[in-house]
C-alpha cells in the first residue's frame, strides 16, 4: 500500500477486499488518499473501529462517495459513526453478509451521511423499520434488502412519503411484507426496478394496485418469485399496464396457467421470461415481427410439450439463452425446433430432459455456432456421438456439464474437452430426487431439498400457525 500511495496519490478507485489490511493501512489512506471516492474494505476482517477513526485524521478521506463494508462483522456503532464523520458525502453504501448489522449503527451513519442515495443489506436480518425511518432522511434512489424478517410495512410507507424519487426497490424475501406495502407505493412515479421474491403474503390485489399505479407503465423490471398467490389476473394486469417491461420472474407462482401466459403474447417490450416450477402447458407465441425476447426460462414445467416450445420458437428468432431443464415431456423435436429457428442461441440447458437422444445435439451442432453453454445432464440416452457433434459443429463452446450420462465413456470426455474451459461430468445413474430411473422409467416423486414453493409455503404455514 505505501507503493500504491507513492505512485498514486489521486487515486480515486481502491478495492481492498478479502485482504488482510490493518489499522495502518487505513490511516495511510487518510494521509495520502485524500481524492479517494470508490473504496472497498469487503471482508477484511483484520482492521478495528479505531482504523475507521483514521479515515478523518490527516488529509482524510472527505470525498469518498461509495464504501463498501460487506461482511465487516468487527465493526461496532462507534466505527460506523466515525465513518460519518470522516465522509459525510458517501452515495452509496453496501453492506452485505452482516448478521451484526443493527439500527443503531445505521442511525449513527446517518446522523452525518445524508446524502446516500443508494444502500444494499442482504442478508443483514437485524435490520427493522428504525432503520429506515433513518434512512428515509436521505432521498433514497435504490434499496436492495434481502433475508429480513423484522421489516414491515411500514417501511414502504416512509419510503413512499420521504423518497418520491425512488426508482430501484429489491426487498426480497422478506416475510413481513403484504399487500399493504404495494399499495403505499402505488402513488411513485418512478419505480423501475420492483422486486419481492419471497415476499409469500403478496397477492393479486396489491400487484393490481402498484401496476395501476403511476409506476406501471414505467416498470422495467418485475421480479415475483415464489408469489404463491398471485395468479393470472396479475399476469393480465401486467400485459394490459406495463408496456416497458423488460423482464419478467414468475419462477414457482403455481397459481400461473396457459391463459395468463397468453396474455403475455402482445407484449413486445419483454426481453427475458422465468416461468419455472409453474403449471404452465403451453407458450405463448411472441409477436413475430417485433418480438425482442433473448431469455426464456422453463425449467421444472412438467407439463409442457414439444408443441408449446416449436409455437414460442417460431416467433423467438433472437433469443440467446433458453432453460427448458427437467421438462420430462419435451423430445428431441424441442431442439430441433430452437437449433432451427434461434440460431443466436448461446446457452442451453436440457438437464433432466431424459427422452433426449444423440439426434438433438446432431441438430443443435449443425446450427447452432455461438453456442457457449450447454448442460445435460440427466440425458441419459446420449452416447459419445453427443461429444463428436458438440466438437465439429459448437466451436465456441466452453461450458459443458454431463453429469449421471450412463452412456458417455470417460474416455470420449478426456477426448473432446481439451477446448472446454469448464466440464462437470460423471457416468453415475440418475438420482431419484431426478424422477427417472436409469432406463427412463418414472418415479413416484421424490423429496428434493426445498426449493421453490415447497419453501414458500412452509414458510407461511409455520407463520400462520403460530398466529393461531
Amino acid at each position: 500500500m505505501r507503493l500504491i500511495s507513492e505512485g498514486c496519490p489521486a487515486l480515486l478507485y481502491l478495492n481492498l477486499s478479502y485482504t488482510d489490511i490493518t489499522n495502518g493501512t487505513l490511516r495511510l489512506l487518510s494521509r495520502s488518499f485524500s481524492n479517494l471516492q470508490y473504496l472497498s474494505l469487503a471482508y477484511c476482517r483484520k482492521f478495528t473501529d479505531k482504523g475507521l477513526q483514521y479515515l478523518g485524521s490527516g488529509k482524510g478521506c472527505h470525498k469518498l462517495i461509495y464504501l463498501d463494508l460487506s461482511g465487516c462483522i468487527q465493526i461496532s456503532v462507534d466505527g460506523f459513526r466515525y465513518i460519518a464523520n470522516s465522509c459525510s458525502e458517501i452515495k452509496h453504501l453496501v453492506i452485505n453478509d452482516m448478521p451484526t448489522l443493527t439500527d443503531k449503527c445505521i442511525q449513527a451513519l446517518v446522523e452525518k451521511c445524508q446524502q446516500i442515495m443508494s444502500v444494499v443489506f442482504l442478508d443483514s436480518p437485524h435490520l427493522s423499520d428504525v432503520a429506515f425511518k433513518a434512512l428515509a432522511e436521505c432521498k433514497l434512489v435504490k434499496v436492495r434488502i434481502e433475508g429480513n424478517n423484522r421489516i414491515t410495512d411500514l417501511s414502504f410507507k416512509l419510503m413512499s412519503k420521504s423518497c418520491p424519487q425512488i426508482k430501484h426497490i429489491y426487498m426480497a424475501d422478506c416475510q413481513k411484507i403484504t399487500d399493504v406495502s404495494l399499495k403505499t407505493i402505488s402513488p411513485l412515479k418512478y419505480i423501475l426496478v420492483l422486486n419481492l421474491a419471497d415476499c409469500v403474503r403478496i397477492s393479486d390485489a396489491g400487484l393490481r394496485s402498484f401496476l395501476e399505479g403511476s409506476s406501471g407503465t414505467k416498470l422495467r423490471e418485475l421480479n415475483l418469485t415464489n408469489c404463491i398467490h398471485v395468479t393470472d389476473a396479475s399476469l393480465m394486469k401486467i400485459a394490459q399496464r406495463c408496456h416497458s417491461l423488460t423482464y419478467l420472474n414468475m419462477r414457482y407462482c403455481e397459481s400461473v396457467t396457459d391463459a395468463g401466459i397468453e396474455a403475455l403474447g402482445n407484449m413486445t417490450s419483454l426481453i427475458s421470461i422465468d416461468i419455472s416450477g409453474t403449471t404452465v402447458s403451453d407458450m405463448v407465441k411472441p409477436h413475430k415481427r417485433k418480438s425482442i425476447m433473448k431469455e426464456l426460462s422453463v425449467s421444472e414445467c412438467r407439463k409442457i410439450t414439444d408443441m408449446g416450445i416449436q409455437k414460442f420458437c417460431q416467433g423467438a428468432k433472437d433469443l440467446e439463452y433458453c432453460d427448458v431443464s427437467y421438462c420430462f415431456q419435451l423430445t428431441n423435436e424441442t431442439v430441433k425446433a430452437l437449433a432451427f429457428n434461434c440460431h443466436q442461441l448461446t446457452s442451453l440447458n436440457i438437464a433432466g430432459c431424459h427422452k433426449m437422444t444423440d439426434l438433438c445435439v446432431q441438430y443443435l451442432s449443425g446450427v447452432c455456432h455461438y453456442l457457449h453453454f450447454l448442460d445435460i445432464s440427466g440425458c441419459i440416452y446420449l452416447t459419445d456421438k453427443t461429444l463428436k457433434y458438440l466438437w465439429k459443429g459448437c466451436t465456441q463452446l466452453r461450458i459443458l456439464k454431463m453429469l449421471y450420462c450412463r452412456n458417455i465413456t470417460k474416455q470420449a470426455v478426456l477426448k473432446y474437452s481439451a477446448k472446454l474451459e469448464n466440464q462437470e461430468y460423471n457416468d453415475a445413474d440418475p438420482p431419484a430426487w431426478l424422477g427417472y430411473d436409469s432406463g427412463g422409467g418414472v418415479l413416484p416423486l421424490n423429496k428434493k431439498p426445498k426449493t421453490g414453493p415447497e419453501k414458500a409455503k412452509a414458510l407461511y404455514q409455520n407463520e400462520n400457525k403460530e398466529a393461531a
